[in-house]
């Protein structure tokens, strides 16, 4: 039998399966409980995050013999063959091959008629803002007098791009990155059903390669094992896809924090020796900054809570050394970088002339902090009571 990938053999099946888009699910199991679903739906949001899983599981829950129900089967006929892609009632279309207006058209005259076995008639339309603009109005016709046995569900990364007109008809979904402790639970119980013997360092390593896409992240797990086998290592995660470990880059924003310029340069030359991306290596630095910035301004921020223990307690205690006004300076220097960095012929020179200015704005005084020394000296406090008070 050939070998199934781990992202389709692990495709979730019920809403309840659905990692970190609860606001979605919920919203629409109470809308078939109550029998309030609309005829058209519209799923945003990043690659591999469960567009096209949530359209497909809604159908499920609509057309099961059992339905509608918030928890199809997915032991029936109806339900096997939503699953496996071959209902006559649910047709999963890819926007980006049938574009034109006479593929639109001919789904526009099948609507017509009704479900062969089911309940509903449900096209599915992925990438659905690759249609052509006349495609968009043929569509139209569908969307504002649609007959009662059609459901249109379209999923989309770029919902800029359709018509106001199809957007107007549509309930629309967005869906969010996944936060990488929610990825890497889902990989933990993976390798478990799989006997793969990964670390937790390992599992967190690849969730934050992934950038919130889960189906990213099960395809570099595939990758890692048909590369390491059963054993998997946090090591392994990062010489296969070029990532710095979670502690090298906690030194590294320690390192411009205290303006260890030795430092950080060793650290840059040891990742661009090992072969590491650059590119991602300012990438991940900015997000354990951002995380600074947050922990510093609003300890009890809720994005904070995709940090593992230990993480959370290095940002802490980052958080605690320097004045968050000049983190927000040094990770406006990054920024520029950034931008700068994919176009640049020598990476590394420019990410270490941009380190070394960030460290520097690490130890510029702010205005702020020069007026609360004015403030203190005029109230014949001594200067270190100038220091602005940490939250608690």
């Amino acid at each position: 039998m050939a070998y199934e990938v781990i992202a389709r053999k692990y495709r979730p099946q019920r809403f309840a399966d659905v990692v970190g888009q609860a606001h979605i699910t919920e919203t629409l199991a109470r809308a078939i409980e109550r029998d309030r679903v609309a005829h058209a739906y519209l799923f945003v949001g990043p690659r591999g995050t469960g567009k096209t899983t949530t359209a497909r599981i809604f159908a499920k829950c609509l057309n099961c013999e059992n339905g509608p129900t918030i928890d199809p089967c997915n032991t029936c006929n109806r339900c096997r063959e939503i699953t496996a892609g071959t209902s006559m009632d649910v047709l999963e279309i890819d926007g980006a091959s049938n574009n034109s207006v006479d593929a639109v058209r001919e789904i526009r005259e099948n609507a017509k008629f009704g479900a062969n076995n089911s309940r509903y008639k449900i096209y599915i339309i992925d990438e659905v803002h690759m249609l052509s603009t006349s495609a968009f109005n043929a569509l139209l016709k569908t969307l504002e007098e649609p007959p009662p046995h059609v459901k249109s569900f379209f999923a989309t990364t770029e919902p800029q791009k359709i018509p106001a007109t199809i957007m107007s008809r549509c309930q629309r979904f967005d869906l969010r990155r996944i936060l990488s402790r929610d990825i890497a639970d889902r990989l933990r119980v993976i390798c478990e059903a799989e006997d793969v013997n990964a670390s937790m360092d390992a599992l967190v390593a690849i969730a934050r390669g992934s950038q919130g896409g889960m189906r990213d992240a099960q395809s570099a797990l595939d990758q890692l094992i048909a590369f390491r086998g059963k054993d998997l290592a946090e090591e392994d995660v990062l010489s296969v896809f070029g990532l710095v470990s979670q502690r090298n880059l906690e030194d590294l924003a320690g390192a411009i924090l205290s303006h260890d310029i030795r430092g950080l340069l060793n650290a840059i030359a040891r990742f661009d020796e090992t072969g590491k991306d650059l590119e991602r290596v300012l990438i991940d630095l900015l997000e354990h900054l951002r995380n600074v910035l947050i922990q510093a301004y609003s300890p009890e921020n809720e994005l904070l809570q995709e940090l593992t223990d230990s993480q959370l307690e290095v940002v802490r205690q980052q958080a605690a050394r320097v004045d968050p006004a000049r983190v927000s300076n040094l990770l406006d220097t990054l920024l520029e970088a950034e931008s700068r960095l994919k176009y640049s012929l020598s990476k590394r020179t420019l990410l270490e002339t941009s380190l070394i200015r960030a460290a520097r704005a690490a130890q510029h005084v702010t205005l702020d902090e020069v007026l609360r020394q004015v403030q203190a000296l005029k109230a014949g406090l001594p200067a270190e009571s100038a220091a602005p008070e940490k939250k608690k």
